[in-house]
């Protein structure tokens, strides 16, 4: 009994993340439990731990007396996500690299991923880059054999999609970032630890810097539509 209890949180904790992470569920919203426990054909009770997993995790946030809603999530916050990105990436390649057949795993994994963002990037405009980007980055983390590492930086992950953090929004940032991943698998497969992680860590914080630019030009923008005083703008 306890081991379905489980189960069915893992499942709501899951779907419900999903929903976050893809926008269905935006900003300001109050998360129901009535709402989800319908849509996802589940008991209140998993649903509630759900909610409360994914208020720990940070993307949630519980008002007293008011419920769980979707959190606004600021610039600051995206900078934070993206320091700590930068860190255990480069932790993660740099142990991916020193794994036993990441040659192998370069050629059968990495490769494909990369092979599908580049058709992505040429023959859709890019459209669903970013969801083959962080098989290819969660292949590399997985790959580490650090589990610990995984479940933080597949939480730091979806907090930067669920955050609107995509960096591709920067016109030629994507083949950018493609060069940046070609370096990355060159340095795994030559299982060079230390350039693994060096380039992994440039390669994050090179998105984050795109990032700054994104909301640079949003704010700008912001404050120069008509009606609107530049005063009130952050």
């Amino acid at each position: 009994m306890t081991i379905e209890r489980q189960t069915y949180k893992g499942q709501a904790y899951i779907e419900i993340r999903q929903m976050l992470v893809n926008g269905e569920l935006p900003p300001g919203t109050k998360v129901v439990v009535r709402v989800l426990s319908e849509r996802l054909k589940l008991s209140p009770t998993p649903i509630k731990s759900a909610l409360a997993g994914l208020e720990r995790d940070g993307f949630l946030v519980a008002v007293p007396h008011r419920g769980y809603f979707v959190p606004q999530v600021a610039p600051k916050d995206m900078r934070e996500i993206y320091e700590l990105r930068e860190a255990l990436d480069g932790i993660a390649a740099r142990k991916a690299a020193s794994t036993p057949g990441v040659r192998e795993f370069v050629r059968t994994t990495l490769q494909p991923l990369y092979d599908e963002q580049h058709r992505l990037l040429h023959e859709n405009g890019g459209q669903g880059y970013s969801d083959v980007d962080i098989n290819f980055h969660r292949a590399i983390w997985h790959v580490s054999g650090n589990t610990r590492l995984v479940q933080f930086l597949d939480n730091l992950g979806g907090q930067l999609r669920f955050g609107s953090g995509s960096s591709s929004k920067v016109p030629g940032r994507i083949s950018d970032a493609l060069h940046e991943h070609v370096a990355i698998m060159e340095a795994l497969a030559d299982g060079d630890a230390p350039r693994a992680e060096r380039l992994a860590r440039e390669h994050v914080r090179r998105a984050a810097d795109a990032f700054g630019d994104v909301v640079t030009t949003d704010t700008a923008d912001e404050a120069d539509r008509p009606g609107r005083s530049t005063e009130h703008t952050a």
